[in-house]
């Protein structure tokens, strides 16, 4: 774990110290740094996540996934202890808003109207919205959904704006993703709109589900469904200080390559996941209006675009 460093200037100084003394002034030194980020519980940070791969799961007892892993390596230089809680997406938004937790996960996509009830981090990647549906259709577009069963999960931010799409045959809300994918694999849904990675991770683990998925095509009418989301950590709305320190640490996984690697990993190779929305939704918004989206530094290997 790293608190704050100590400089330098200071090596000589310390190092005629006794051990036990140096051990000490560390303690101190990581206490006050985890004081300062004024978590719920010191030297913790307690993470709601939905446990849907490949953004999150639990495995012996550690965060997995690419938001996971990312949230992990930020708790380990933040010189804090995880305690996850795992628990349905609206439960999470819920909690995080509440202040019951410190941060939520999994591909939180920023919107206006959930920065009002919660800090969203500088994002960890981008994604827009995709339709997943059987491999013989091929809906793009908001007309497509006209008559046809479309399901998502409570709480995402798109779900108003869904309900409002002229022709739509039915809107069906579920708990879970997994519930959602279920439900268009049998048939029982015609769409299903859920978070391209989980999507496309299910596609490759059930190709007997014969599914595939497609990116809408943008419409100014729908600006919620159109827009490519920066996919951010939520932190509860009395955390600044702590949403300023992992700010910090997202601008070191972008430019040390860490998130592009952690999403490689879990098979997610598109480069759209590192490119920026254009116009950038957020400056003058949450953020000041120079506020510029993060990019992957020139060093790292682009992935290829599918």
């Amino acid at each position: 774990m790293h608190g704050r460093r100590i400089r330098a200037g200071q090596n000589a100084q310390l190092s005629a110290l006794p051990v036990a003394l140096l051990l000490a002034l560390s303690l101190v030194f990581q206490a006050s740094a985890q004081a300062d980020l004024r978590t719920i519980a010191p030297g913790k940070l307690i993470v709601a996540f939905n446990g849907d791969l490949p953004m999150t799961s639990l495995q012996e007892g550690q965060l997995v996934g690419t938001d996971g892993e990312m949230m992990s390596l930020i708790a380990d230089d933040l010189g804090l202890q995880i305690v996850p809680q795992q628990m349905d997406w609206d439960a999470a938004i819920q909690s995080t808003a509440q202040g019951r937790v410190d941060v939520m996960l999994g591909a939180v996509g920023w919107t206006a109207e959930r920065s009002r009830v919660m800090i969203l981090s500088d994002p960890i990647y981008y994604f827009g919205v995709f339709f997943a549906q059987p491999a013989t259709t091929r809906y793009h577009t908001f007309a497509d959904m006209a008559g046809k069963r479309v399901g998502t999960v409570i709480g995402f931010s798109l779900v108003p704006e869904l309900r409002s799409v002229p022709g739509v045959g039915e809107v069906r809300l579920y708990e879970t993703s997994d519930g959602v994918l279920r439900d268009l694999a049998v048939g029982r849904l015609d769409i299903a709109i859920l978070d391209p990675p989980l999507v496309a991770l299910a596609i490759k683990q059930h190709p007997e589900w014969h599914l595939h998925q497609l990116p809408v095509e943008p419409d100014p009418a729908f600006p919620i469904m159109s827009t490519k989301y920066n996919a951010t950590i939520g932190v509860r709305k009395d955390g600044a200080a702590l949403a300023d320190a992992i700010d910090a640490e997202i601008a070191r996984l972008w430019d040390t390559c860490r998130n592009q690697q952690i999403m490689v990993g879990y098979g997610v190779n598109d480069a759209s996941f590192f490119i920026p929305p254009d116009p950038n939704p957020r400056a003058g918004v949450d953020r000041p209006d120079e506020w510029i989206s993060p990019t992957l530094s020139p060093a790292c290997n682009a992935p290829s675009v599918s």
